[in-house]
């Protein structure tokens, strides 16, 4: 196949990209490089796809991408956004708007006459739900976001099916539930916490830690953009999560376990926009995908923590002896 990646430095997308490319498909790769966090962390996530003579990666916004990538493409996953919860407010709200909705528009509008496009899958969030008292949500839960970047995911995500049903759009949306694993962003939570926990210095824990998160597999999501790609069906909506919840404080106690180290908490005020709870019922995504979630929290964090740990030590040497 040919395949359009958008976001394709971030960590969902290199993670996709990879397993697109060993599984033989010809895959082009867009992304801005973006400041929101370091651009050389993302062109580093690219290492392996830039050895790979499948892979071309243009380096741009959507709405700059050539016509002809657009038309060529015959599976496209739409992962670029602006991502974060906390820095969605203020005045940081119109990059919002114009990465995650308008470019999300300008994509639809340039393949909605294609003749080659086969499938389009969109990374959604589970952030378009906010606060649910259900004990785990169903895909036709009330659509609540809590925070501007969740209004500008539901945006987007309603775009992808106003553009199916009205050009008949091969459009699959799939609502991610708080993705973990190697090259997660330096913001995210198991992030910072496995960092603390290997080299010592205090973790920023915002509130009291009794928030719970179905915390997801980054290798469960790529196989479930896969699966998406493939399914024998011309649209649809799916919750892609591990569908179970833990708490923080106990997500926090795993990651001690399996370092074995204790971490040194700084516990600060609870950020504006956070959910008290996600926890997906994913038993539509099994039944219509295939989706069946095989990495378990433990083992996920273990590889997580390793791949820290070696990358630790790497900025370490290259650093080289404090003077």
């Amino acid at each position: 196949m040919r395949v359009l990646v958008t976001g394709c430095a971030g960590f969902i997308g290199s993670h996709l990209c990879e397993k697109l490319l060993q599984d033989g498909h010809e895959v082009v790769g867009v992304d801005a490089l973006t400041e929101y966090y370091d651009p050389g962390l993302k062109f580093k996530n690219l290492e392996r796809c830039l050895d790979s003579s499948g892979f071309r990666f243009e380096r741009c916004l959507i709405t700059s991408l050539e016509p002809r990538r657009l038309e060529e493409a015959e599976w496209i996953f739409h992962l670029a956004a602006q991502p974060g919860i906390g820095s969605s407010w203020g005045a940081d709200f119109e990059t919002y708007l114009n990465l995650n909705v308008l470019n999300t528009q300008h994509l639809l509008e340039g393949v909605r006459s294609s003749s080659s496009l086969k499938r389009l899958v969109y990374a959604s969030s589970s952030s378009i739900y906010g606060n649910t008292s259900v004990e785990r949500v169903r895909e036709d839960h009330v659509k609540a976001p809590y925070s501007p970047y969740g209004v500008t995911k539901l945006a987007a995500e309603q775009l992808c099916s106003l553009y199916a049903e009205n050009f008949g759009i091969p459009a699959i949306s799939l609502r991610l539930f708080t993705v973990f694993g190697p090259r997660q962003r330096p913001d995210m939570f198991f992030s910072n916490l496995i960092s603390a926990a290997l080299t010592g210095r205090r973790f920023i824990l915002h509130g009291d830690g009794t928030i719970q998160r179905d915390f997801t597999s980054v290798f469960d999501v790529v196989h479930a953009f896969k699966l998406a790609a493939d399914a024998p069906i011309d649209r649809g909506t799916f919750n892609i999560a591990a569908g179970q919840a833990i708490s923080v404080n106990a997500a926090i106690g795993m990651v001690e376990d399996i370092a074995g180290t204790r971490v040194l908490i700084d516990r600060q005020m609870e950020k504006k926009g956070d959910v008290r709870r996600t926890a997906a019922d994913i038993s539509e995504a099994g039944r219509r995908l295939g989706f069946y979630p095989h990495c378990n929290l433990r083992d996920g964090l273990r590889k997580q923590i390793e791949f820290t740990d070696k990358l630790i030590a790497l900025t370490m040497a290259l650093s080289g002896p404090a003077c």
